[in-house]
């Protein structure tokens, strides 16, 4: 018992650690003009067999959330091995594109899903929650930094707006139906992507120069590589995630 309680600590003081130093690197990021950049483009992929989805059992409302098949969203993987809905970002960049909160960015709430299933943004974004299925929806963020969200949305109210101030990656649910899962990624600073369904990516405008570069993925966790980024060049990435 002693030795599992001391991995959950040491885990979550890794946790803290990486938060702490995402807040720092989002505080001493600085935008301004840029010369030459480059661009980094690449592909995500899955280190095994293409895992196949599963239905999800709908257990409410089902005149609204069973009109069509839901699948589990959590690991969706291409024929060709590509992962997508995985977050790359650039953690370490001190310099580059001026950070933009943004203002229109959509979470519907459709068919008991939330589209997108995953969404990422600079952190100060304001995200708008929209409940299109008429009925009674509660969302409730899982977050470390940030304001936990939790709050009813009836059928009658068809939007709330939500500010997510600090870097994380946040959990999303649905307090009056269980099998609704998404996910906000709020990230330091405006050097990321989503991958998409062939797990492909690409990040413009990049300051020439040398940089970590990290992907991350709800179920797969986390991988990093340094990539060099040539002055009005392509600097290509692939990474492959294995299952845990």
């Amino acid at each position: 018992m002693f030795e599992r309680l001391r991995k959950r600590l040491a885990g979550a003081a890794i946790a803290l650690a990486i938060i702490a130093a995402t807040i720092a690197a989002a505080a001493a990021y600085e935008g301004g003009p840029i010369a030459n950049g480059g661009t980094i483009a690449g592909v995500v992929l899955y280190g095994g067999t293409p895992p196949p989805l599963k239905r999800l059992e709908i257990s409410k409302d089902r005149d609204v959330c069973g009109a069509h098949p839901l699948y589990d969203q959590s690991l969706v993987v291409a024929p060709d091995g590509g992962i997508a809905n995985a977050v790359v970002t650039l953690p370490d960049i001190k310099r580059g594109e001026p950070m933009t909160p943004l203002k229109g960015v959509t979470l519907d709430q459709k068919g008991c899903e939330y589209e997108p299933h995953l969404l990422a943004f600079p952190a100060g974004s304001t995200i708008k929650i929209v409940n299109s299925d008429g009925i009674l929806h509660s969302i409730h963020t899982e977050s470390t930094i940030n304001p936990v969200v939790d709050m009813a949305q009836p059928g009658f109210k068809k939007m709330i707006s939500v500010t997510v101030r600090k870097p994380e990656a946040i959990k999303v649910t649905c307090d009056a139906h269980n099998w609704m899962e998404g996910w906000w990624y709020a990230t330091a600073n405006p050097y990321y992507a989503v991958t998409d369904a062939h797990g492909r990516f690409s990040i413009r405008n990049v300051p020439p120069g040398t940089y970590t570069i990290e992907v991350w993925q709800e179920k797969l966790g986390t991988a990093r590589e340094e990539v060099v980024v040539p002055a009005d060049g392509v600097a290509n990435v692939k990474f492959t995630l294995k299952p845990r």
